[in-house]
């Protein structure tokens, strides 16, 4: 995968994420929650991948 993939990857899971966060926070529901927080943290190391294959390259 080339950087602006792992960008626009990054960016989907961040949303999703922040979504199944409030979500889970509205509905009392921690699992929930927890989820999102998780694909959040998915998301933001998609995003420094990203970065490091734009620094050094898309042959990363």
């Amino acid at each position: 995968m080339g950087e602006l993939t792992d960008k626009m990857k990054a960016a989907g899971n961040k949303v999703a994420g922040s979504v199944k966060e409030a979500a889970g926070e509205a509905t009392d529901n921690p699992e929930l929650e927890a989820k999102g927080k998780a694909q959040k943290a998915k998301g933001h190391v998609q995003d420094a991948t990203g970065e490091v294959k734009g620094a050094l390259g898309d042959d990363v």
